[in-house]
């Protein structure tokens, strides 16, 4: 089962179709900014302070929420579209489909490599989201702003929960805290249709790999534990080819590429690592996969049965993000 552990600094729309290839589009449609917020968003309906058990089972007294602070870029996305402002986050990790991402009236952090808490000091926040890449730097965070309410937003060490079930928990409590309950119930809901969807459209007869691409190389990805693919086999009960011992090493695992091109995957499921960060320097995903001498009689690649997933994956991984490639995984799969 894909299961989601606290992580450290270094653990780190449209469907465009060829045949039956498919390349997973931005979590965001290109609406402007402003027609993708809730409308209402700016009115909580929350009376503060309230008390949450955050996602470390720690009881918060949130005294207030008019300045935020929002480190964990699972979170970035749903605050936008709630139209929660926050006063600073780290808007280096932001894609640029978040509107947040140039909105200059929000103090930047920085990225968690380099982390400016100068700019969390002068914040001054009520209220601080940390989690995820920003995990290590929890002590720094409280120290920057030692009146504000902590919430982590990591699951403990020891406590293994699998990846829907945490997406569903730290969703629901966004709402509690921000008074959205419905809200984040609307996100559950899709998220819940989504898997519907594509475990309707999927033939269990197909076998399905997990690859992820960096640095102009292919890897594999686990179907129990890979980054980026792993939740997916467990949500869809997918068929593996190949289920060799992984890990969720950002850049994938070290199985060879004979290997890959021998279990002759009829689908490939696609992280595609560079794409987050478009420097133009690394080869596309689909590119580099169909051009690989090594996968050319791979049934996969031979019926360009291939998903790779929207370019923001990488750096969003809310349950927005999730649920926008289930649906496109169901749209893949329908086209088989």
């Amino acid at each position: 089962m894909a299961t989601l552990k606290r992580r450290g600094m270094t653990a780190l729309a449209g469907i465009a179709v060829m045949a039956v290839a498919v390349t997973g589009c931005s979590t965001n449609d290109d609406a402007p900014a402003e027609d993708q917020q809730d409308d209402s968003s700016s009115e909580a309906s929350v009376e503060y302070p309230i008390t949450v058990t955050d996602m470390a089972g720690n009881e918060v007294t949130i005294e207030s929420a008019d300045s935020v602070v929002v480190t964990d870029n699972r979170v970035f996305q749903i605050v936008a579209d709630w139209g929660v402002q926050p006063t600073a986050a780290p808007r280096s990790l932001m894609t640029e489909n978040n509107p947040m991402e140039s909105d200059e009236s929000i103090l930047d952090i920085g990225t968690h490599g380099e982390p400016d808490f100068e700019q969390v000091v002068a914040a001054d926040p009520d209220l601080v989201l940390n989690g995820y890449r920003f995990t290590d730097h929890a002590d720094d965070m409280q120290n920057a702003a030692p009146d504000a309410a902590f919430v982590d937003m990591n699951v403990p060490e020891d406590d293994e929960i699998s990846t829907d079930e945490y997406l569903i928990r730290s969703v629901t409590l966004l709402g509690e805290i921000f008074g959205k309950e419905d809200e984040a119930e609307a996100l559950v809901d899709d998220f819940h249709a989504a898997v519907d969807e594509a475990r309707n459209a999927y033939d269990p007869e197909t076998t399905v790999m997990g690859l992820i691409t960096s640095g102009n190389e292919i890897r594999y990805s686990s179907p129990t534990d890979g980054r980026g693919a792993s939740i997916f086999f467990d949500l869809l009960e997918l068929t593996p080819a190949l289920d060799a011992e992984g890990s969720s090493f950002d850049q994938g695992d070290d199985i060879s590429i004979e290997a890959i091109a021998e279990a002759e995957a009829d689908f490939f499921l696609v992280l595609d690592r560079e794409a987050a960060f478009d420097d133009g320097e690394a080869t596309p995903a689909f590119e580099l996969i169909t051009t690989s001498p090594s996968l050319t009689n791979v049934p996969a690649v031979q019926d360009e049965a291939i998903y790779v997933m929207p370019a923001d994956y990488y750096r969003t991984e809310d349950i927005i993000a999730y649920t926008t490639v289930l649906e496109e995984l169901a749209a893949a799969f329908g086209d088989q």
